[in-house]
């Protein structure tokens, strides 16, 4: 085995040893980027002489937490002090801001090597696609916006990478490159120094190649009660297999890999159950939409008043101009979707544990879409954005065509700690004894 297809959580621990070197993970992980970038395309921004030099100088110091050495790649609406953050926009070439996102300090100052910068669609929003291919099968999207990070750490370029999520821009990437990934409750992670697209929506994630990988970087972010053990049995485990109001939108994949997750699961010991959400749910997807837009608004305005406006494509025009909504975004429009997230976020909170221990809903509508013109679907994942819930995901298999199929778990907000521990439980049971598993529509 070559050093770049170690989890992190393998990598850590020889790095602990010293049976791996920093720097000899780095050099394994640039001759795979060098050997991929010109198929998959997931990189903005890659130096490869900083990266060496800066393994060399984390071998010089012993490791101060599990992350020391790790590879990393930072999705490009994240800022960085040694790299440029360009956001996919012409707007941004070459543009640094000479310091790091709140994100990226926290994981470096754990001594995690920055990689480089993934691709991303423009501005994490729209516009411009990025040009990142799906590494199982070239000729589909990998999703996006999060594109770059979910491809790099699905075709084993980066251990870890961070992800945006304001719509489905994070879980869905990772259901469409068969990897694992997770979207903290909103606010547990700082998002300064990332793009603001909507302040009610923005949440900041991060991708791995299994739960314990997800893990180590949750522990450098403290988050609330993953320091304390908790050990889940999946025996007995209540899991609530949740279609969402929007089971018409997945295909026979979707559908069919949701159904095999909950087959395994109970196969293992765990109590499967149907989980209807209340009718008034059935509102949340164009609640979000009205918030996303609505929000926009004032994201992108400041570049809409500048002098490059010319620059700016026509999706943020039209958010700005408030005609990217139909019907177009009213205050009551918007007082009503923060109310309905309100009272949902308040339902779906007492609803666990009082009836499951976790939710699984499926992460995509299914197969990821031919070509690169659209990321998909963000559907399945628009409601729990704007629920502020914690997500993970979880790949289940492939379709005939190698493509990728996931599932994600949802808990409730701040249960992120919690959401984990299930999620050791179930992975197993879900994918990791059925890697190879070709899931039949």
């Amino acid at each position: 085995m070559e050093p770049y297809e170690l989890t992190a959580t393998a990598a850590s621990k020889l790095i602990a040893e010293k049976k791996l070197s920093c720097e000899e993970l780095a050099r394994s992980t640039l001759a795979r980027i060098e050997e991929r970038e010109p198929v998959v395309k997931a990189w903005s921004y890659v130096d490869r002489d900083m990266v060496i030099r800066k393994a060399r100088d984390l071998d010089k110091t012993p490791p101060k937490t599990p992350l020391h050495g790790l590879t990393f790649g930072v999705k490009d609406v994240i800022e960085t002090v040694d790299m440029p953050t360009q956001q996919n926009s012409p707007l941004y070439a070459g543009h640094q801001s000479g310091q790091d996102a709140a994100c990226v300090a926290v994981v470096r100052h754990g001594g995690a090597l920055i990689v480089g910068k993934t691709d991303t669609v423009e501005f994490a929003s729209g516009g411009r696609m990025a040009a990142t291919h799906n590494p199982h099968n070239g000729a589909h999207t990998p999703g996006g916006s999060s594109s770059g990070s979910g491809a790099a750490v699905g075709d084993l370029q980066v251990q870890l990478a961070f992800g945006t999520q304001t719509g489905g821009s994070h879980i869905r990437p990772a259901a469409f490159n068969g990897i694992y990934g997770i979207k903290p409750t909103h606010g547990a992670v700082s998002r300064e120094g990332a793009k603001n697209y909507s302040h009610t929506l923005d949440t900041i994630g991060w991708y791995g190649r299994s739960v314990d990988d997800l893990e180590l970087v949750a522990r450098e972010f403290r988050l609330f009660g993953i320091d304390a053990p908790e050990t889940v049995a999946l025996k007995g485990l209540r899991v609530g297999l949740c279609r969402t109001p929007y089971w018409d939108k997945a295909d026979g994949y979707a559908k069919a890999a949701l159904l095999e997750a909950g087959r395994r699961l109970e196969k293992a010991g765990a109590i499967v159950v149907e989980f209807d959400l209340p009718a008034s749910f059935a509102g949340l997807d164009d609640a979000q939409h009205a918030v996303i837009y609505g929000e926009g608004r004032g994201a992108f305005l400041p570049v809409y008043l500048g002098p490059q406006r010319h620059l700016l494509a026509q999706h943020f025009v039209d958010i700005v101009e408030n005609t990217k909504n139909d019907p177009q975004i009213t205050p009551k429009m918007l007082v009503d979707a923060y109310d309905l997230a309100a009272r949902c976020r308040m339902e779906f909170d007492a609803m666990i544990p009082g009836t499951v221990d976790v939710v699984m809903a499926p992460a995509s509508p299914g197969e990821p879409p031919e070509g690169l013109s659209s990321s998909g679907n963000p559907v399945f994942n628009a409601m729990w954005t704007l629920l502020h819930v914690p997500c993970l995901a979880i790949p289940v298999g492939k379709s005939p065509r190698n493509l990728p199929l996931g599932i994600q778990l949802v808990g409730p907000r701040f249960a992120d700690a919690r959401l984990i521990h299930i999620a050791h439980a179930c992975a197993p049971a879900i994918h990791e004894n059925n890697a190879l598993g070709v899931i039949q529509a």
